[in-house]
């Protein structure tokens, strides 16, 4: 009871109240929906894994009913969105259900399974819409006509076309759309290593990351941009989105390189560089290397092995940039105390040993799922030995719950995405976007390369980072491996391009997501991106012609002299970007930085070579002619 201030008595409202409230029974559900999500995955990754239609249609379920439950219509959740439950939950249990006679048919599709069928596709579609806007829905929409309308595509892309019936039964019934790899992946992989990132940072590892940014950082010139550089990369090891790392990080390093001098672009398009290289670092790798291992056939720790020299290239690129940059500008680190490298370490150190456990338990050959499970069992009772990481249970049930919610984007994605791969491999696009390609590069691999290039970025361009992969993957890598690349130097190349397409104008969602948070220009704030990682648009080249810089051939020396080169080529690239090395350079010692640090990534090897000694040669040259100077003045102050 309580009196308002005319004197009137008014009932305050009671449980009974508050629970016939919709926003409250939805808020309620979604939270349980979620722990129930985390707890399936956590029991058959830890017991085993479900047949393989079971497992995928159940985890599909839970992603499409939180989807709806999380973004209901404009006005507040309503019938249609109940209308849309029942029908991804008809979808999908039927699947679940009924997989066995779906077999033994041969996928043969019956009348009532055409229209489950249809329901589930358009569910997905909607749900898709909901979560992730139209860019991705649109492009399965896309897919799905050119399978039925194939016949009236151009001349270059004309195919029979296909009955509904047919189209159905593939998307549906079979593993090749919707229940394909895709979805398996987020099924297994995806989610148990989303769960791991919610638990590693519920129990202080971003604070972890963040102090250690700071303090091996911070107080060097430019300190809040290579402090930027080095938290997104470290939260990438966990996290591998760029708008998620950019939205984390860049909330905190923004205003801080704002306030050491940084321009509102300068400051959101490092940010968004190095939130973008999350997506590179491994082992996550933004889920793209799961789906790499599944579709190439090959362990997972050959995908990290391979990803990281290329990973840490990128990082040196950009610290290049941003050093030289601050230099340039005379810039200073953050004021006042930054914290000890050594108290960080004692203080929430031990929240690492999760993450050390997964690399030890990849290169002993343990599936990526039983790492993930381990760690997190690991890191739950290790978060325990301190009282400012433990997690009682509250905090465990908000970990799992968000664990989940964090995991929806990325499942109904890779729902989405299966219209991709399921109208490729019924229409055979990739194979005859991959005869084009080789057409119009007459057979010639650079020219291919370049192509290549092109689609992926245009790709790429508003995908989220596995949907990004798994189309690129699909349409463009085949024609790299009819011309010869090494199928892992292949995918790896698309991955590239395809990542490069978040700080691409004119839809780079990394950079308009920095912006937002810098108050910046978009445009300006996605070109000044672009050039800051402009070796990264070079780098892939040497997977093709160097692939001993992904340890895929030759002896660790080979690896050496591959990785040394392209190191050189990136600082001779960040040297004409920045122009400045130890003094201001000029126009023409800056387009020799570009020219010489252009020709460290050539296809032929001797000029590779010349090009890094010669870079290497100059700088040194630039340095020694400065420090001449230095010591004319030290020895004649007039």
């Amino acid at each position: 009871m309580r009196r308002d201030l005319g004197g009137r008595i008014e009932r305050s409202p009671s449980p009974a109240d508050r629970k016939r409230d919709p926003a409250d029974l939805r808020t309620t559900a979604i939270f349980v929906l979620c722990i129930a999500m985390s707890l399936f995955h956590l029991y058959t990754a830890g017991i085993g894994l479900l047949q393989t239609p079971v497992q995928r249609a159940i985890h599909l379920g839970f992603v499409l009913v939180l989807t709806f439950l999380l973004h209901p219509l404009k006005g507040g959740w309503g019938r249609l969105d109940g209308i849309l439950i029942l029908c991804a939950l008809a979808g999908t249990g039927y699947i679940a259900l009924f997989f066995e006679p779906i077999a033994l048919r041969g996928g043969k599709a019956l009348p009532h399974e055409i229209v489950l069928g249809c329901l589930t596709m358009l569910t997905v579609l909607e749900a898709g819409r909901r979560a992730l806007g139209r860019t991705l829905p649109l492009m399965g929409l896309a897919f799905l006509l050119y399978c039925r309308y194939g016949r009236y595509a151009p001349s270059i892309f004309m195919h029979r076309g296909y009955s509904l019936e047919r189209i159905v039964q593939h998307m549906y019934l079979t593993t090749e759309g919707i229940f394909g790899v895709a979805l398996g992946v987020s099924s297994t992989f995806i989610f148990m290593f989303i769960l791991f990132g919610a638990f590693l940072s519920h129990s202080g590892g971003a604070r972890l990351f963040n102090n250690l940014a700071l303090s091996l950082a911070g107080k060097r010139p430019g300190g809040p941009a290579k402090m930027a550089i080095v938290a997104s990369g470290l939260l990438g090891t966990i996290n591998g989105s760029s708008i998620a790392n950019v939205a984390t990080t860049g909330a905190f390093t923004i205003p801080l390189m704002k306030e050491v001098g940084y321009t509102p672009e300068e400051a959101g398009a490092i940010e968004a560089c190095a939130s973008t290289g999350g997506q590179l670092m491994p082992p996550i790798m933004g889920a793209g290397a799961f789906v790499m291992s599944e579709f190439l056939s090959v362990p997972y720790i050959r995908i990290l092995s391979a990803a990281t020299v290329p990973a840490l290239l990128y990082y040196a690129g950009l610290l290049t940039n941003v050093h030289l940059g601050a230099r340039r500008a005379g810039m200073r680190g953050i004021g006042g105390e930054a914290p000890n490298v050594g108290a960080v370490l004692r203080a929430d150190g031990h929240l690492l040993l999760p993450l050390l456990l997964i690399v030890a338990m990849l290169m002993s050959s343990y599936t990526p799922l039983k790492s993930a499970f381990w760690a997190i069992v690991l890191m739950v009772g290790i978060s325990s030995l301190r009282r400012h990481t433990r997690m009682g249970p509250g905090l465990l049930a908000r970990t799992l719950a968000d664990g989940a919610r964090s995991a929806v984007g990325t499942g109904i994605a890779c729902a989405v995405v299966g219209f991709v791969v399921g109208g490729s491999s019924l229409t055979a696009l990739g194979l005859t976007l991959s005869d084009n390609i080789l057409d119009l590069a007459g057979g010639a691999l650079p020219f291919a390369l370049i192509l290549s290039m092109g689609a992926c970025l245009l790709l790429g361009m508003g995908l989220p980072t596995t949907a990004n992969y798994i189309v690129t993957s699909t349409v463009v890598a085949p024609a790299l491996v009819k011309l010869g690349v090494m199928p892992l130097a292949a995918h790896l190349f698309v991955f590239y391009f395809g990542i490069m397409a978040d700080i691409s104008p004119p839809i780079c969602l990394a950079s308009f997501t920095a912006a937002g948070i810098a108050k910046a220009d978009a445009t300006k704030t996605g070109i000044k991106a672009l050039f800051l990682a402009l070796s990264s648009f070079l780098l892939p080249y040497l997977f093709v012609y160097r692939p001993e810089i992904l340890l895929e051939a030759g002896s660790p020396w080979d690896s050496l002299v591959a990785a040394s080169g392209a190191l050189v080529g990136v600082a001779a690239l960040a040297v004409a970007v920045q122009g400045w090395w130890g003094r201001p350079l000029g126009v023409a010692m800056r387009i020799a930085a570009f020219i010489l640090g252009l020709a460290c990534f050539a296809p032929s090897p001797t000029l590779r070579i010349a090009a890094a000694l010669a870079a290497a040669g100059l700088g040194c040259a630039v340095r020694s002619e400065k420090t001449s100077s230095a010591w004319e003045r030290i020895r004649d102050p007039k």
